[in-house]
């Protein structure tokens, strides 16, 4: 997956240097010249890598982060600035930062945040795509069979669960082999992980 690059910056030479610089390893990269117009645009953008300069007019990066934050954007962000200064660093690392870095920016260490940015989102994508699925396959459990899942992942053997909900074994069994079924598992570990990713700890 090819995650975008939006690059936040006053300085159109810094634009043009960056984006040529991401261009030769075939990083695509999306230029703004301020905060303003990037947020008229990232309702509709792909989520991306940000590269944020920290002092601009009107809208500095930080309070373009804390902007983002508020409205549910939580994107991986590099803050880029020619007057570093340790509370800056620090209220950046706050807002979500993955790193931060001083102008004139070494290429290399850009480079490095930027793929430790993609990496990370392109992790969380990951992670709700296999969610989506858990939640899928769970939805084809009865209430009955979600019920004896939850005590499985608590692990409760099959005599238990009978005692529990005053069944007999031979009915749990026949469930635990219905949810086995269409989860795909019939590991009790397995099956604590579906429970798990769909519901949290049990």
């Amino acid at each position: 997956m090819n995650v975008p690059v939006y690059l936040v910056d006053d300085d159109a030479a810094v634009r043009q240097a960056l984006c040529l610089l991401l261009s030769t390893i075939d990083i695509p990269a999306m230029a703004y010249p301020g905060p303003e117009a990037f947020l008229r645009d990232v309702g509709s953008l792909t989520p991306g890598c940000l590269v944020i300069d920290i002092r601009m007019p009107a809208i500095s990066g930080l309070k373009l982060q804390e902007r983002l934050r508020a409205s549910g954007v939580d994107w991986p962000t590099v803050i880029i600035s020619g007057h570093g200064d340790i509370e800056a660093c620090r209220k950046a690392f706050r807002n979500g930062a993955i790193d931060f870095l001083s102008k004139p920016v070494d290429e290399q260490d850009l480079i490095d945040a930027i793929q430790k940015g993609q990496a990370a989102l392109v992790e969380r994508f990951q992670q709700q795509a296999e969610r989506s699925e858990t939640l899928a396959l769970m939805k084809r459990l009865t209430g009955r069979e979600k019920e004896i899942l939850g005590l499985v992942a608590r692990g409760f053997a099959t005599r238990q669960i009978a005692d529990a909900l005053e069944l007999s074994p031979r009915t749990v069994e026949s469930h635990r082999s219905a949810i086995g079924s269409k989860l795909g598992t019939t590991s009790p570990a397995e099956l604590t992980r579906f429970w798990i990713d769909a519901n949290g700890a049990p």
